[in-house]
């Protein structure tokens, strides 16, 4: 079906989109401001004219903007937990805390699995699991259905898990970044779409490989 197309967006065509919807911007079109925050408001995409592929599914690119966030940990990440929920709560992000809250030792598959579950069962947006390397969650995360989950240790695989890779979740290690280092990480993770069509394509065939094996 072909998109809606627009030269211009103002705040009252953003209000008369459909929740969820995807429309056209032509070459060299504008949004205005106030229709900018609706089109977040109402979680509608644009795109470039001319970049939409009716062959990849609607559900394949992950949600954005954000506005859910799970978050979870094992023993070794509490206190950098804690730090991100704070963050994301002061910008009106909604988080939802999945454990642990103490230093009693826990299993990090249950941790991982756990955040990956909301964010496949769209209880969440996107999620963020912190264990001591970031690596074991990372693994454990991608043993469920529909999560893509990638370890980032700076800003630069932050921005390319989600431009390139498409990933709905970020793995933290407690050990390998500092405070600030990983409310930029995160930041930039949640903050990055993925919408370039040669991206999308790659992470149709992804979606097939993880059906078809």
């Amino acid at each position: 079906m072909a998109l809606l197309k627009f030269s211009i967006i103002t705040e009252a065509d953003a209000r008369n989109l459909e929740r969820g919807s995807t429309v056209e911007l032509e070459k060299g079109g504008h949004v205005t401001p106030l229709a900018q925050d609706t089109l977040r408001e109402r979680r509608v995409t644009v795109v470039k004219a001319g970049s939409y592929d009716p062959a990849i599914p609607a559900d394949l690119a992950p949600v954005s903007p954000i506005r859910r966030v799970a978050i979870g940990s094992d023993h070794t990440g509490v206190k950098l937990k804690a730090e991100l929920i704070a963050h994301l709560r002061k910008q009106g992000l909604d988080v939802n805390d999945l454990g642990t809250d103490g230093p009693d030792a826990v299993d990090y598959p249950d941790i991982a699995a756990a955040v990956a579950k909301s964010v496949v069962r769209k209880e969440s947006d996107a999620g963020i699991v912190i264990d001591g390397a970031g690596l074991g969650s990372a693994i454990a995360a991608n043993k469920i259905r529909g999560c893509r989950a990638t370890m980032c240790t700076n800003v630069t695989l932050a921005r390319y898990s989600r431009e390139h890779n498409g990933a709905n979740v970020v793995t933290l290690g407690s050990t390998l970044v500092e405070t600030a280092d990983a409310k930029a990480i995160v930041d930039m993770f949640l903050t990055t779409p993925t919408t370039e069509p040669r991206y999308l394509r790659r992470l149709l065939k992804v979606r097939k490989l993880e059906e078809n094996f």
